[in-house]
């Protein structure tokens, strides 16, 4: 099974448009060991000639262009088989949009997902030029469910499992809070039995439970190195768990639990460009680096 990491950043990318951070100023600048990234997304397939997309981040198509795997290679073609959203939230599924030039799209999604996207979003249309142009395939919490390629099974499966985090802001005000809001996917190669954990968005570990017993690959949520991060430096007024993200450091936070993990790889992304392990010689991104974690960069490939 290969996993291509197309993109590392959370939402708004390193740089961030809006922002003049020390970290933002000095990737502009090409600071050493400071480098660009997109926004989150993975590429796996289990051949290495069609693949799934999990996520699809507003940065997709320039993710598209850099990964030679991802071209078409025929006059109308694609090699992407399915794309699988863990969320709604706009950093996740903005990039669907930009697939719309009249080829054929399976989606898969919770029901929580799709209403989010679907209901009374005049936008999606542009994904209707055709009948048929999205089939959906429904992701059903703590079920696994094999992937399929025009039609016929893949040797890759997934398993959907409910992860603590909120409502994308856009739909707070409308919808009905539902534990398929936020899902994280054990991805499973059936062939090997290899399997990788990616849960880019996520207030606890806890929800994990044995599955990080059985994976070969974590790829989780580092947002955040503190709490405050964000109220330190005078850039917002939320804490990380109210944004349903669980810090990287301090006695509490993800780094102490994963260093215990015996997990063969275990990779940060989805990291804010506030972050100090996105830093090459930060104390912080040292300390991750001695408990055996990987800082997640564009196009990290890993094969399972």
């Amino acid at each position: 099974m290969l996993v291509r990491i197309l993109g590392s950043a959370a939402g708004g990318r390193f740089p961030q448009w809006n922002c003049a951070c020390a970290n933002c100023e000095g990737v502009r600048r090409g600071a050493p060991g400071l480098v660009p990234r997109t926004q989150d997304s993975i590429a796996v397939s289990a051949d290495g000639h069609d693949w799934f997309l999990f996520n699809a981040s507003p940065d997709l198509l320039e993710q598209l262009i850099a990964t030679p795997a991802l071209w078409p290679r025929e006059p109308r073609h694609s090699p992407i088989a399915g794309v699988l959203l863990g969320n709604g939230d706009l950093d996740h599924v903005l990039g669907l949009f930009s697939l719309r030039e009249s080829t054929p799209l399976t989606l898969y999604a919770t029901d929580a997902v799709r209403r989010g996207l679907e209901g009374g979003n005049v936008i999606f249309r542009t994904l209707h030029r055709f009948p048929e142009q999205v089939t959906w395939r429904r992701l059903v919490v703590d079920e696994t469910i094999a992937l399929s390629v025009h039609g016929k099974p893949s040797p890759i499966a997934v398993n959907v499992f409910a992860v603590p985090g909120k409502q994308p802001v856009h739909l707070e005000r409308d919808g009905v809070a539902s534990p398929e809001d936020n899902v994280g996917f054990e991805i499973i190669d059936t062939r090997s039995d290899k399997r990788c954990l990616y849960v880019s968005a996520a207030s606890s570990l806890a929800d994990l439970g044995p599955r990080l017993e059985r994976a070969d690959c974590l790829l989780f949520d580092g947002t955040f190195w503190t709490s405050t991060e964000l109220i330190d430096l005078g850039l917002g007024t939320s804490r990380a768990e109210d944004m349903a993200h669980l810090p990287v450091g301090g006695p509490e936070g993800s780094l102490a639990q994963l260093a215990r993990l015996p997990i063969a790889r275990k990779i940060y992304t989805h990291i804010n460009n506030t972050n100090p392990i996105l830093r090459a010689d930060a104390p912080e991104r040292l300390e991750v680096e001695r408990a055996g974690i990987e800082v997640a960069t564009d196009g990290l490939e890993i094969t399972l």
